[in-house]
């Protein structure tokens, strides 16, 4: 699931580079929700996640966020800030990696 202001152009641009297939949008809300500390995406990518374990990987997230979606979310998710004078790095894929094949070792 793509989780950007991107929309359809994550598919045309950032997949094909990633090697992903065409994903779903998340459907934005046409108002942000600017509740200050947390970030406008936060409590959109937790309704959607309606419960489900989700990774979010994003340049903008904050503690703020992290400690919001732990309070609010019964699953595990893991919100993984991305420096953006970098982009996705190597250490970031191995961070997403290591996360996910723990969640898939769990019973």
């Amino acid at each position: 699931m793509w989780a950007t202001t991107w929309l359809d152009d994550a598919n045309l641009c950032l997949a094909p580079w990633l090697g992903l297939p065409q994903l779903p949008l998340v459907d934005w809300p046409d108002e942000e929700d600017v509740s200050a500390p947390l970030h406008w995406k936060t409590r959109p990518l937790v309704d959607w996640a309606a419960g489900r374990e989700f990774v979010w990987v994003d340049d903008e997230i904050t503690d703020a966020d992290c400690a919001w979606v732990a309070a609010h979310h019964p699953a595990p998710a893991l919100l993984h800030r991305v420096d953006p004078e970098h982009g996705l790095t190597d250490a970031d894929f191995a961070v997403l990696e290591a996360w996910i094949r723990g969640r898939r070792a769990r019973p």
